[in-house]
């Protein structure tokens, strides 16, 4: 008997899925992205492991946010896929995709919040969209649930022009995972904060990924917000993840490009 014949296999997937090895979430490959004569991603690929959370690390322009737009189907890509827990998201459009999304939670730069709205509103706005079976009173006990969760309690009829940066980013998190995303996307959530509320928003993305165990993938060019909440750090330049290492190896990269990006921060620190 030959060696393909006794090559164990992975069972096969369920139907309209794709097999992924095990322990991953998401899985970019091959990712090609054009805007005119702007290619600005050139073949990403990149897995994102269940429970851990990954940094894609690079600087304005590098092509950060084009790539998490991918991941959620916001933009399909000119060559690639994107495969969600072995659905290809890339090849997605209407309900489809609205069901797909449903496994993600976004946490805006700015937070995004409705400024007309109460907190427990903006919290709670997810599920009166997409869980209209729920009575008021559920709705109530989840929001005042997530919001505890980072020490928010008692605020839900307080607006957002009455909180700090740092407790809009809290509410904005509340509000992402009211639904128990299996993923939390976030873009820059450390832009415009000082040191001490960017420390405290790094100690709310390591307690969401400990207490709800979400994959995290966080957008970033902050070094050190990066070295502080990641399993892995992927550093984006040019179209290119030219390194992926745990934050430790990343460290000592020899890649000039990468170098030099980190010695804003270690050359200094």
């Amino acid at each position: 008997m030959s060696d393909v014949e006794t090559e164990t296999r992975a069972p096969p997937a369920p139907d309209g899925l794709e097999t992924m090895p095990d322990g991953l979430v998401i899985r970019a490959q091959g990712i090609h992205k054009r805007f005119g004569d702007n290619h600005v991603l050139r073949g990403i690929s990149i897995d994102f492991p269940k429970g851990t959370t990954t940094v894609i690390l690079g600087g304005s322009g590098s092509g950060k946010s084009v790539l998490m737009k991918h991941l959620i189907g916001l933009l399909k890509p000119d060559e690639g896929r994107v495969l969600v827990e072995g659905i290809n998201i890339s090849q997605l459009s209407g309900t489809a995709l609205t069901k797909a999304r449903m496994k993600f939670g976004m946490v805006f730069q700015w937070a995004a919040l409705f400024d007309s709205m109460s907190v427990g509103d903006n919290v709670a706005f997810p599920l009166r969209e997409h869980h209209r079976e729920l009575s008021e009173k559920e709705i109530a006990e989840r929001v005042a649930e997530k919001l505890a969760l980072f020490g928010l309690e008692g605020t839900e009829a307080k607006f957002p022009a009455d909180l700090s940066g740092g407790m809009r980013k809290r509410v904005g998190l509340a509000r992402a995972i009211v639904l128990e995303p299996e993923i939390v996307l976030y873009d820059e959530p450390t832009t415009g904060l000082d040191p001490i509320t960017t420390e405290y928003v790094d100690e709310m993305i390591l307690r969401a990924k400990e207490k709800l165990q979400v994959t995290s993938v966080v957008i970033s060019h902050d070094i050190g917000s990066a070295f502080n909440i990641a399993d892995s750090i992927a550093f984006l330049y040019e179209g290119k993840i030219v390194e992926h290492k745990p934050p430790s190896e990343l460290r000592h990269s020899e890649h000039p490009e990468l170098k030099k990006f980190l010695s804003t921060w270690f050359g200094r620190n």
